[in-house]
């Protein structure tokens, strides 16, 4: 039964059900250790005070046309129109979803993680007329139910295998970047925030984006990761520490 809902949601978004023997979605964390490139994402979830929009952040990233990989939730989606507007209007950024209201997937039962992880798809195609084919969990948190959710709306499943720390007030900027120095490699995905949690983001990715050029990294969308690279998937359940 909730396969055939989730099926149901998807005909509604025109979207693709993606093939794979055991039913559920690949979760990829990184893309090859071959491929030269790298992706920045960075996650919407929602605030409690604040505008919830780091705009300085943003504002780096279209300066200096780095490309980006934005996970919106949808209460964040609700409170943001101009801003989820001018996400989608940058050609080197692309948008995914984060869950409706950033709540602990593997706590709740079928029919809500259906609604969770559907809701900003949905909103996404129906109000700004963008297909977000890339999903990630909130906290990292996901169990077989999510998996299999996110198959039958044909989402690509998106973690990472480098954490940025950003939201965490006990480290400083040098730390942060002398950390990522260290972690970041070909095929990586980093996770970042651009809600305001982030304390020192804006000047972080700056700062590492041109390390990553000088290494002669290329910094891409997530999408284009996948597409030019082979992914590296994993199963296994993993919560992320931000």
């Amino acid at each position: 039964m909730m396969l055939k809902r989730a099926l149901a949601v998807c005909a509604l978004l025109g979207c693709a059900v993606l093939p794979a023997a055991d039913g559920a979605a690949q979760v990829i964390r990184s893309g090859s250790s071959s491929c030269k490139a790298v992706a920045l994402t960075f996650d919407m979830c929602p605030v409690r005070v604040g505008a919830g929009y780091d705009a300085p952040l943003i504002d780096m990233l279209m300066d200096r046309r780095i490309p980006a990989t934005f996970f919106l939730s949808g209460r964040w989606i609700a409170r943001h129109e101009a801003e989820v507007k001018a996400l989608l209007a940058v050609p080197f950024f692309e948008v995914g979803t984060h869950g409706q209201a950033h709540a602990h997937l593997p706590a709740q039962d079928a029919d809500r993680q259906r609604a969770e992880i559907s809701g900003p798809v949905l909103t996404l195609r129906k109000r700004y007329g963008y297909r977000g084919l890339l999903f990630r969990p909130p906290f990292g948190e996901y169990d077989d139910t999510t998996e299999e959710v996110a198959r039958a709306l044909g989402l690509r499943f998106i973690l990472w295998n480098v954490v940025s720390g950003d939201p965490d007030p006990r480290l400083s900027p040098d730390r942060m970047l002398e950390d990522l120095r260290a972690r970041v490699r070909n095929g990586s995905i980093v996770v970042f925030h651009a809600n305001g949690k982030g304390l020192h983001t804006r000047a972080v990715v700056e700062d590492l984006s041109q390390d990553l050029l000088n290494k002669g990294l290329q910094l891409v969308t997530v999408t284009d990761l996948l597409d030019r690279c082979n992914v590296s998937a994993d199963h296994a359940p993993v919560a992320g520490n931000h």
